[in-house]
C-alpha cells in the first residue's frame, strides 16, 4: 500500500510539474500574439498613452482597412501562388524519391539517401548569389517563379528524410498481397503507399508551408518590384512606410500570420498523427 501511495504521489508531482511548464510555455507563446492583436485595433498614439496590453478604447478597424487598400492583396496573392505550386512540386518529388529509397533494395540506396540527408546541412545564405545569377540567366529574376526553385530544392532533403522513414514503417505484407493480386509498382505506389502516407505528407505540407510562407531571404534577393513580392516583404515595406504608426504595423503582422493559424487549426490533427505515426509498432 505504501508503494502505491508513493507512486501516486510521484505521479501527481510529475503531472503538476508538467502542467506548470505547459502553462509557462503557453504564456510565452501567446503573449506576443496577444500584444500584436490588441495593439492592431488601437489608434496611432494610443499605445504611448495607455499600456500595451490594455484593451483598445474602441474596435478601430481603420488600420486593417488601410493595410488592405495599400497593396496587401497583391503580396497575399503572390504568397498563395508561390506556396501552392512549391508545395505540390515538393511533395510530388519527395514522394517519388522516398518510395524507392524506402521500399526497394539496391546498392546505391544508402549512399543516395546519405547524400540527400547531407544536403540538410547546406546553409541557405551561401546559395543566394549563385541562385541570383541563375535566375538572371534563366530570365525569371523579379518574378514569383524565381522563388519556386529554391523553395522546392531546400525542402527536398528534410522531406525525403522524414517521408522515407515514414514509408519504411508500412508493413511489407501489404505490398506482397498486392503483388499476388497482380498490382504493379506504379499502381502500388499510387493506390497503396501514397494513401497510407497521407499523415506524413500532411505533416510535410504544414512544416514546409510555414517555412515558405515566412521565407524572407530569397524573396528579398530574387524579387525587386512590389507587384512580384510576397507577404514577408509586405511586412518589411509597411514597416518602412508606417514606421511611426505601430498599430498599422501590428495590423499587417496580424493579417500575415492569420492564414497559417487558420491552416493549423484545421489540420492540427493531421500534424499530430504524422508526428506520432510509426512511434509505436503494432
Amino acid at each position: 500500500m505504501e508503494e502505491i501511495k508513493k507512486s501516486k504521489i510521484k505521479s501527481r508531482i510529475s503531472w503538476s510539474i508538467a502542467f506548470i511548464l505547459a502553462t509557462f510555455y503557453l504564456l510565452i507563446s501567446i503573449l506576443p500574439f496577444l500584444f500584436m492583436v490588441l495593439n492592431s485595433f488601437k489608434e496611432k498614439f494610443e499605445m504611448l498613452v495607455k499600456g500595451v496590453f490594455e484593451l483598445p478604447d474602441s474596435l478601430n478597424l481603420s488600420n486593417f482597412a488601410g493595410v488592405l487598400t495599400g497593396g496587401f492583396w497583391n503580396y497575399f496573392r503572390n504568397s498563395v501562388i508561390t506556396l501552392a505550386i512549391s508545395l505540390v512540386l515538393l511533395l510530388t518529388i519527395a514522394a517519388c524519391a522516398s518510395y524507392p529509397l524506402a521500399r526497394f533494395r539496391f546498392k546505391l540506396a544508402a549512399p543516395v539517401y546519405a547524400l540527400i540527408v547531407a544536403c540538410m546541412s547546406i546553409p541557405i545564405h551561401i546559395t543566394l548569389i549563385p541562385v541570383f545569377k541563375m535566375s538572371q540567366k534563366a530570365n525569371i529574376y523579379d518574378t514569383i517563379w524565381a522563388l519556386i526553385g529554391p523553395y522546392v530544392a531546400f525542402g527536398i532533403p528534410i522531406s525525403v528524410f522524414i517521408l522515407t522513414s515514414f514509408m519504411k514503417e508500412i508493413p511489407r505484407e501489404i505490398e506482397e498481397s498486392a503483388e499476388i493480386d497482380g498490382c504493379g509498382r506504379y499502381s502500388m505506389f499510387t493506390k497503396i503507399i501514397l494513401p497510407l502516407s497521407k499523415a506524413g505528407l500532411s505533416t510535410l505540407a504544414i512544416y514546409n508551408g510555414v517555412n515558405m510562407w515566412n521565407e524572407f531571404s530569397f524573396a528579398y534577393t530574387l524579387t525587386q518590384s512590389i507587384q512580384n513580392r510576397t507577404l514577408p516583404l509586405a511586412v518589411w515595406e509597411f514597416q518602412g512606410q508606417y514606421s511611426m504608426n505601430t498599430p498599422m504595423i501590428m495590423a499587417v503582422l496580424t493579417l500575415s500570420v492569420l492564414p497559417m493559424i487558420i491552416m493549423f487549426i484545421f489540420f492540427q490533427d493531421k500534424l499530430v498523427k504524422g508526428m506520432t505515426a510509426g512511434a509505436v509498432k503494432g
